[in-house]
């Protein structure tokens, strides 16, 4: 009998589907040609759907389904403007610029003149102030149209990202697919308005987790937090790193509350396809003026218990030469 079934070629049809096998693949470490799965995409995952998403999110690997992006989110929804929490008002502008060619020929300095502060963009919709300096865009009032050059946040996200699982505990994270040119908008960091107090709350909640996504707004009050563990965008994903490859800055569009500024990403440098995306998670700005000081970042502190001194160290794996060994 046994000589027989050595003869004999079985065949067992697999009950798993080709994205239950790709998963299975990817958590073991198992290439596979048949499902093209090799050494380069081997820790990519695609999302195969993001609800209002403005720009696609792709993988070099197979499609994976929206669960893995629940998964990895931790139930998370996706959102391209904050959400607005319990006793939050967010005051809309009330009038804007009468220009016609902002850039070329601003009208009393267009938006960024009228708050006594300088246009943030040159022709190319690069940042051209310093980091620390708020950015003021034309906003809904504005008569000029979407192609104004001074709209460039508002617009989103323009190049195509990678969420993907890193190789050395970082958990997730994510990586251009495409070249991303010096000093140009990469992604907003958005999720849900709180009060400092309500950051406070979840953050003993989130630090017991091992994990916050808490990005205090402490442009010129520490009022108010971001908390994007629930409510986010990609940017929930982007990592920690000693010597970043985005800058965070202050923007300012359709509401000119300066507690509440929004979060905007931009590249500090070149930045090649297939590299991943880092910012300071204890970003400092150098105090040249009494305006740069008011944009140290505070991500990922808020609600964490005592003092900094009295705190358990959290070690940092951005492993870059000049790696400060702790995140906090």
């Amino acid at each position: 009998m046994a000589e027989n079934l050595k003869a004999r070629v079985c065949r067992v049809a697999c009950i798993a589907t080709e994205g239950q096998l790709e998963v299975i693949c990817r958590e073991q470490g198992v290439k596979c040609d048949e499902l093209g799965i090799n050494k380069h995409n081997l820790c990519d995952y695609e999302v195969e759907y993001l609800c209002d998403y403005k720009k696609k999110v792709i993988t070099d690997g197979k499609k994976q389904t929206i669960q893995m992006w629940r998964n990895a989110a931790l139930h998370q929804t996706y959102i391209n403007d904050y959400k607005v929490g319990d006793g939050i008002m967010l005051n809309e502008v009330s009038v804007g610029c009468e220009c016609t060619d902002c850039l070329g020929n601003p009208v009393e300095g267009c938006c960024a003149g009228a708050s006594q502060h300088k246009f943030a963009y040159n022709e190319l919709g690069q940042v051209r102030i310093r980091p620390g300096l708020p950015i003021y865009e034309c906003n809904k009032r504005c008569h000029c149209g979407i192609d104004c050059p001074n709209r460039v946040v508002q617009r989103g996200i323009q190049y195509s990202l990678c969420i993907f699982r890193t190789d050395n505990g970082r958990g997730w994270g994510v990586k251009t697919m495409e070249r991303i040119r010096k000093n140009t908008f990469v992604m907003e960091y958005v999720g849900e308005i709180i009060t400092t107090e309500e950051a406070d709350c979840r953050g003993h909640i989130y630090d017991k987790e091992g994990a916050t996504y808490l990005f205090d707004l402490d442009y010129v009050d520490d009022e108010y937090t971001v908390d994007a563990a629930h409510y986010g965008n990609i940017s929930h994903f982007v990592n920690h790193s000693c010597d970043p490859n985005l800058q965070v800055y202050n923007v300012f569009i359709d509401n000119l509350d300066e507690r509440l500024p929004r979060i905007a990403f931009f590249a500090t440098c070149g930045i090649k396809a297939g590299e991943e995306l880092t910012f300071d998670y204890k970003m400092k700005i150098d105090p040249v003026d009494a305006e740069s000081t008011k944009m140290d970042s505070n991500f990922s502190l808020t609600g964490l218990p005592g003092s900094p001194k009295k705190r358990m160290h959290v070690e940092c794996k951005c492993e870059v030469p000049t790696c400060r060994k702790y995140l906090f």
